[in-house]
């Protein structure tokens, strides 16, 4: 049987999955603290028939060996941790990093979660919590009585509200950030959520705007870093990859009838 009918399926199957991380950027286009995927591709094992630097004659040698290629296969899909665009909501309680870092939450099964999405919520007992209704973590909880229109975040991480009859601003809690030696090794989970793995290494804190890390911004949310653009370009090249090796196997195909069509 004929290689290239393998070696032509290996790329439509690597473009199908090319197809399918594109859909995912399109559709959390809109997705707060989304971050674009992007596939590796590397080429399968070569089949040698000579090596290169085999001896030719007594004084030469080949100066090139002789080699054909299996295909192609996924090597990696990595998440592009680039800054995404940040819009004014207006909302007391949301907010957006400005620079590397990564907010803290617990749970269910009381490990940590990491987030850049910042559309989060006040709980009826006063708690930060995500829209999964997962805590912030330093926990902060807002004291009985306090004026929400009076919540105040400042760039590093300072949580300040009034209380009623009270003109005075109280600081309720202090944001800490997290950042990480290799972000592009977390483990996504969905939920706009990301765990610990040993390729990203341990979590490193700090306040926002100190020691390399980001700032917050409050009222403010990060949009999703994926180009509309970009990606449509992407389509385009991984659809003509695609067409492009089903007709490599349609032409191995007309040559295996060319064959078997010999003894005729």
């Amino acid at each position: 049987m004929m290689r290239s009918l393998y070696t032509a399926a290996s790329g439509m199957t690597g473009q199908q999955y090319n197809i399918d991380t594109i859909s995912n950027n399109l559709s959390n286009v809109n997705t707060t603290g989304f971050k674009q995927n992007r596939v590796d591709f590397e080429d399968l094992l070569y089949q040698t028939t000579r090596t290169a630097g085999t001896p030719a004659t007594e004084l030469t040698v080949t100066p090139v060996g002789v080699q054909v290629g299996h295909g192609v296969k996924v090597a990696a899909t990595q998440k592009m941790y680039t800054q995404g665009a940040l819009q004014n909501t207006g909302n007391v309680s949301d907010l957006a990093i400005q620079g590397e870092g990564f907010m803290r939450v617990m749970l269910i099964d009381g490990t940590y979660g990491y987030t850049r999405d910042g559309a989060l919520k006040i709980d009826s007992n006063g708690q930060v919590v995500t829209s999964q209704g997962y805590r912030l973590m330093p926990e902060v909880v807002l004291p009985e009585g306090f004026v929400r229109d009076s919540l105040t975040i400042s760039q590093d991480g300072r949580i300040t509200v009034k209380i009623a009859g009270n003109d005075d601003p109280v600081q309720v809690g202090q944001m800490q950030l997290f950042r990480f030696v290799n972000p592009a090794g977390l483990n996504a989970i969905g939920e706009n959520l990301l765990k610990v793995t040993n390729a990203s290494g341990d979590p490193i804190g700090g306040r926002p705007g100190f020691d390399g890390m980001g700032t917050v911004q409050h009222k403010f949310l990060e949009m999703s870093n994926v180009s509309v653009v970009q990606e449509m370009v992407n389509m385009i090249v991984a659809q003509r990859a695609y067409e492009l090796n089903s007709k490599a196997i349609q032409t191995s195909d007309s040559m295996l009838q060319i064959a078997n069509n010999l003894k005729r």
